[in-house]
């Protein structure tokens, strides 16, 4: 178990609760650990006051997991940090069984997967207590289907923006303005993507609340659109293009962090160069003393990159506009220094991002200064692998509403009905014909991929509130158990005619007023 040093502990209690096993208890103002104590190296990294230390050895009858980085060195009948694997007599057993059904199984049957006829053009009855606009029915696969259909205006409305890009973009939570008005915020990132969030119910009922509902319809439209990140960057984005963060295309998606790209390529590095520094502001990479390193026969070069150490071979880089997104705008910074007690002189070091744009190479003399050199034709096709393995930058986006309110009222005369039989997959909500995500809970909020929607199926109206194309797509049992307008259902043949018609009543009108 790990070593607390008793003089400069102060029992602060920031290792008792970042403690994943519960190993240490703060007793008399003093840290104790147990022999639940894995040897995870939390506790290590949390204390301000290197109190706590790792043990030279490993405890006898202890196994040291190799499921992750960590490692951790589980005793007999301990859990290791994640509690998956139990030290068995010896041997490391997971912890739960293999489960191999799904839990969930969907509900709703093919026959409801796509609309009789999608809500562009449908336009809206108002009040909403008036049947929707158009409740067509039709036979598919032998059942009697309804699809109910109306444009509704949705003042709980936004889009959630994908930008892949290893650019800085700003602070999360950070404001994001067009034209100078707040339409959104930055998102927490995900996996090699920035996020941003336009819109939502307080943004559209605010001052701003025209420009919202303006930005957000233009994204969900395929149009390019420019902003402003508070004390961040200027973006232009359009839904498929690659973004422009400051005026720069970027136009290569990171094909993983700085460790998954060590582990995917590690055979070919250590076949190009003795050591690799993979620069990404989320993970750090050092080949050498990764583990994947280590399976292609490598030993830790002496080496130690510019970040914060994580676990082996993998460290946290600083957030920047440098390479790989970190703050490191020239490659030799990358390396913080060299152990020449370990290290051997005439080593190849080469330095690259996990979207493999930029690269060097650099070389360390026998007083262990670091110089750069021409990169080889091994480290070129290196580079240009983890280039090729990059998928294509490009800005995604997913339409978020709710349909929980009022506009049920023109499905059916019991509302909650219609959002029970959404959630139980008896009724299916698409929107602009493509299919929706369902949010658990109360409500109907859904979220829906733009690109799959009909071209141009968004619009707003000036109250303000976004516009979207709405179906329900349900049996005629179903309809009718609900509460349905079933009074008001076409058949599906007869509503080309039917349109028609009223527009030709509608033309005859003025014309007969005129001639009168």
């Amino acid at each position: 178990m790990v070593e607390i040093d008793r003089e400069s502990c102060k029992g602060c209690g920031v290792c008792e609760q970042n403690c994943p096993t519960g190993a240490i208890t703060v007793i008399d103002r003093k840290a104790v650990a147990d022999e639940k104590c894995v040897n995870c190296g939390v506790c290590m990294r949390v204390c301000k006051f290197g109190s706590i230390s790792r043990p030279a050895e490993m405890e006898a009858g202890a196994v040291k997991c190799p499921s992750c980085p960590v490692q951790c060195e589980i005793k007999p009948g301990f859990y290791g940090a994640c509690r998956r694997f139990i030290n068995t007599g010896g041997v490391l057993l997971r912890s739960r069984p293999l489960v191999t059904e799904p839990a969930y199984n969907s509900r709703r049957k093919p026959y409801l997967e796509r609309p009789l006829i999608t809500g562009v053009g449908a336009g809206t009855t108002y009040p909403c207590l008036r049947p929707a606009p158009h409740i067509v029915m039709d036979t598919v696969d032998g059942i009697d289907v309804v699809t109910v259909v109306t444009e509704a205006p949705l003042s709980y409305s936004g889009v959630k923006v994908k930008i892949d890009t290893n650019f800085f973009i700003g602070e999360e939570g950070a404001r994001v303005r067009r034209c100078g008005q707040v339409v959104g915020m930055v998102e927490t990132e995900e996996y090699g993507s920035k996020m941003i969030s336009i819109g939502g119910a307080n943004l559209l009922t605010g001052e701003s609340g025209f420009m919202v509902a303006r930005t957000i319809v233009e994204i969900c439209n395929g149009e390019r659109v420019a902003l402003k990140v508070d004390k961040g960057a200027k973006l232009e984005i359009q839904v498929g293009k690659p973004p422009v963060v400051n005026g720069q295309v970027d136009s290569k998606m990171r094909v993983g962090c700085g460790s998954a790209t060590i582990g995917m390529f590690a055979r070919q590095l250590a076949g190009a160069v003795d050591e690799a520094i993979i620069l990404d502001h989320h993970v750090v990479g050092l080949l050498s003393e990764h583990l994947a390193g280590e399976d292609v026969g490598l030993r830790w070069s002496g080496v130690v990159p510019n970040a914060r150490k994580s676990t082996r071979g993998r460290y946290f880089g600083e957030q920047g506009t440098g390479w790989g997104g970190t703050s490191i705008e020239n490659p030799r910074d990358a390396i913080l220094r060299v152990d020449m007690s370990v290290a051997s002189p005439g080593i190849k070091i080469l330095v690259t991002e996990t979207t493999g744009q930029k690269a060097a190479l650099f070389t360390v003399t026998a007083e262990g200064e670091v110089e750069e050199i021409p990169l080889t034709r091994k480290a070129i096709e290196v580079v240009d692998l983890i280039r090729s393995n990059c998928e294509d930058a490009r800005v995604s986006a997913f339409f978020v509403g709710g349909t929980g309110g009022s506009a049920r009222a023109g499905v059916t005369s019991y509302p909650i009905r219609l959002t029970r039989a959404v959630h139980e997959g008896e009724a299916s909500l698409t929107i602009g014909g493509a299919p929706t995500c369902i949010l658990p809970g109360g409500g109907i909020n859904f979220r829906v991929d733009v690109e799959k929607t009909v071209p141009k199926a968004f619009t707003w109206v000036p109250t303000p509130a976004t516009v979207a194309p709405v179906e329900y797509t349900m049996t005629l049992e179903k309809y009718r158990e609900i509460g349905g307008h079933v009074g008001n259902a076409v058949r599906k043949s007869d509503l080309t005619g039917k349109y028609e018609v009223s527009r030709k009543k509608e033309d005859e009108g003025p014309k007969k007023n005129k001639t009168g």
